[in-house]
């Protein structure tokens, strides 16, 4: 029986592994510290299972240089797409240019078959990328391929960072109504923010003498 994907916390695959790097507002440290974290990540993105997990982890003892090189790649990748996840549809054109460039230089060395797969819990479909050169290489193929898909798509412009008090790393993608979404989680970001405004309004009426 196929994996049921698992749901993308920020919406999408690219802004979730962009959200790999350290949040302590989260208590989460850089998921892309160690190679082993590398594919934590990707197993709990679903886009390995854990029998090619441990395939990897034992390639990776063979061959620690390429392990090195992969992580390498995968932090260069997301240091590419931050700026980009960071401001949208307003990056400069330096910003979008980085990561256009990036994103192509990945693409343009995968190799591999693209096939259509279907959710297992819902009949949903989605595409999926069987590497058929390196298999560290193409690890990080997935996470382009949506980063491509946001730009082709003109996604940018529901891209967000979380607006959170003190700086919260996180973006998300905004699939609000109201295109109003500040919040890269309502349950921590947003009721703690909305919580330390309630605790500066009372203060704010204790200090004020009565008329």
């Amino acid at each position: 029986m196929p994996r049921a994907r698992v749901p993308f916390a920020a919406g999408r695959l690219w802004l979730d592994f962009v959200n790999t790097d350290e949040a302590p507002r989260h208590a989460q440290g850089d998921m892309l510290a160690s190679f082993d974290g590398y594919l934590a990540w990707l197993e709990r993105s679903a886009l390995i299972d854990a029998a090619r997990r441990t395939a990897l982890q034992r390639r990776a003892l063979e061959q620690p240089a390429s392990a090195t090189a992969t992580l390498h790649e995968a932090r260069r990748v997301r240091s590419a797409l931050r700026p980009l996840a960071e401001h949208g549809v307003h990056a400069s054109e330096r910003v979008t240019q980085a990561a256009m460039l990036e994103i192509n230089r990945v693409l343009g060395r995968s190799t591999g078959v693209r096939r259509v797969g279907q959710d297992a819990r819902d009949g949903s479909f989605h595409r999926t990328f069987l590497p058929s050169g390196d298999a560290f290489a193409a690890l990080v193929i997935p996470v382009v391929e949506s980063a491509a898909d946001a730009l082709v798509t003109g996604e940018l412009a529901r891209v967000r960072r979380c607006v959170a008090e003190p700086p919260c790393p996180r973006v998300f993608l905004d699939t609000s109504r109201s295109g109003r979404r500040r919040w890269c989680d309502m349950r921590s970001c947003g009721n703690r923010n909305k919580a330390a405004r309630h605790r500066a309004a009372s203060r704010v009426r204790r200090r004020t003498p009565p008329s």
